[in-house]
């Protein structure tokens, strides 16, 4: 049993691949790694932007639709959609063999509606009802407008991923969406899964930039600290939030607990150990969704231990010394919020323009 593997069949998490490509499909090496410990995995529009611009796999296909008289954004999303469904083949046994508590693949609905409730709702349940796998996961934002579709999608019994979660306050946030979501679906709620992605290496890279900015020995000793003591507590959070009263009505129903998924696992700062993000957040009921090359790190040298809820102390006093040097935490996660979408919305936008040249440019053929 490869370290991968310890971290589901030990320690109760599961990692996810942080990526998807054409390539990863016709070669097989999702299969692969699937074998090796991987029990799902997450795109976005920048994973896409850099699959499609940056192979040849997509031109043949695209080639074909530009044609056929498709439009630039209805050939991105047939692209998009085919790897996603190929994907969720791949991934069904595992959604199978764990009833329908892994085995998932994440697609995101299009940046530009991060700030629009209605057009949230309407492209989530869109993507659903098109591809229809039970194994599917929409990514809906953690905006303030998108709070209000993860609750009416859940609702609806659809598995939501939400996605861009830096701070506790949103967190919260979040899980009263999902269990206020369950509590107005109607019949059995064994089928509805999601997940609450809380980014780590970007609370990071912020914070530290601030701290060397302030400069003092107090603010630079708390470097490469404050992200994964943020992450700690939002694992007692979740363990608070999915206890008690309210929590066991609805797993009376069948309801499943909407494990904390880390994500932006690669360190950012050699300085860091490449493996930080990923053995440092180690717990049951969780995921972690990790780029190859943070996967190939872990399995080679990576510990497999739980690691999730030790140190909730010093976490807490980590994050008190963030605020009394000068950090305010809220500010920085209402940035990094801005920025996430932000960079998606570029990542999406840049691969459209690129798309429009290239159907042009076969127009002339």
């Amino acid at each position: 049993m490869n370290r991968l593997q310890q971290l589901f069949a030990e320690q109760g998490q599961s990692p996810w691949l942080d990526n998807l490509q054409r390539g990863y499909l016709t070669s097989g090496q999702l299969e692969d790694l699937v074998r090796q410990g991987v029990r799902g995995l997450t795109s976005n529009p920048t994973i896409f932007q850099k699959a499609i611009a940056g192979s040849t796999d997509y031109d043949d296909q695209f080639r074909s639709l530009a044609k056929g008289g498709s439009t630039v954004l209805n050939s991105y999303w047939q692209m998009v959609l085919q790897d996603i469904t190929a994907a969720l083949g791949v991934l069904a046994p595992v959604y199978e063999e764990s009833e329908g508590g892994d085995g998932f693949a994440s697609v995101e609905v299009a940046p530009e509606l991060a700030n629009d409730t209605d057009g949230t709702t309407a492209a989530a349940r869109e993507l659903h009802e098109r591809i229809n796998r039970p194994n599917l996961m929409v990514k809906i934002p953690a905006t303030r407008e998108g709070l209000p579709a993860i609750r009416q999608m859940t609702a609806e019994r659809r598995n939501i991923n939400i996605t861009l979660i830096f701070g506790l306050p949103r967190y919260e946030e979040v899980i009263e969406a999902y269990l206020s979501g369950l509590e107005h679906a109607e019949g059995d709620l064994s089928g509805v899964a999601s997940v609450a992605s809380f980014f780590v290496s970007r609370v990071d890279t912020e914070v530290d930039r601030r701290l060397e900015s302030i400069g003092t020995p107090e603010a630079l000793a708390l470097r490469g600290r404050t992200a994964v003591a943020q992450a700690k507590l939002a694992y007692r959070l979740f363990r608070d939030r999915f206890s008690g009263p309210r929590w066991e009505a609805l797993a009376a129903r069948g309801a499943r607990v909407q494990r904390p998924l880390w994500a932006s696992t690669s360190t950012k700062n050699p300085a860091y150990p490449d493996t930080l993000y990923v053995d440092e957040l180690i717990g049951p009921d969780t995921v972690n969704t990790l780029p190859e090359a943070t996967i190939e790190a872990f399995l080679d040298h990576g510990t497999p231990a739980r690691t999730i809820d030790v140190g909730l102390d010093e976490a807490e006093a980590v994050l008190q010394q963030v605020a009394e040097v000068g950090v305010d935490l809220d500010e920085v996660s209402t940035k990094l919020e801005v920025e996430g979408v932000a960079a998606f919305e570029k990542s999406f936008d840049e691969l459209i323009d690129a798309l429009g040249s290239k159907a042009e440019a076969l127009r002339h053929e």
